[in-house]
């Protein structure tokens, strides 16, 4: 049988517990999860460099001992991307109804370009469900507490940005 590829792409600046939480249940899904960062990002305020958020996933996901998952930048297109690392599913995160609106018109224009590749919605924890990288953003400029909203490893490069300022 053919080995489960799947590609869970994001912006991720930063990763918040809601990634997270779909990286390790993807992870459980497929034989191989491959979380692809967009190597730059069109969003308003962002905070880290492509190689940061790199480095940042990495280090949480060694440290959950998942052995499954590999990061690496997103560069080209994402159905090129998928072609070349042989996935055949796209996982999307998706927490609110607007959410849903904007990934569906990707989902389909995906599968225009590229229709032997499947996109799987997927909802965080309830818990995580109204965490978004933008209010983790705002709160870290603000000197707040991001602790609850992110990963131990994205704490600490939130917490070495604030000394930045």
């Amino acid at each position: 049988m053919a080995e489960r590829i799947a590609v869970y792409p994001g912006t991720f600046d930063p990763m918040t517990k809601g990634h997270f939480d779909l990286i390790v249940r993807s992870a459980r899904l497929y034989d191989t999860l491959i979380v692809a960062v967009a190597a730059t990002s069109t969003k308003s305020g962002a905070m880290f460099s492509c190689e940061d958020r790199i480095a940042m996933m990495r280090e949480d996901i060694e440290a959950a001992n998942l052995v499954n998952v590999e990061v690496r930048p997103l560069d080209r297109l994402l159905v090129d991307f998928c072609r070349e690392a042989g996935a055949k599913v796209v996982i999307r995160g998706v927490r609110v109804y607007s959410d849903f609106e904007y990934e569906f018109q990707m989902a389909l224009t995906n599968r225009r370009m590229a229709p032997e590749i499947e996109t799987l919605f997927m909802m965080p924890s309830e818990s995580l469900a109204y965490v978004t990288a933008s209010t983790v953003r705002e709160i870290a400029r603000y000197g707040g507490d991001t602790a609850p909203f992110v990963t131990p490893a994205v704490g600490r490069y939130l917490g070495r940005k604030a000394k930045w300022k």
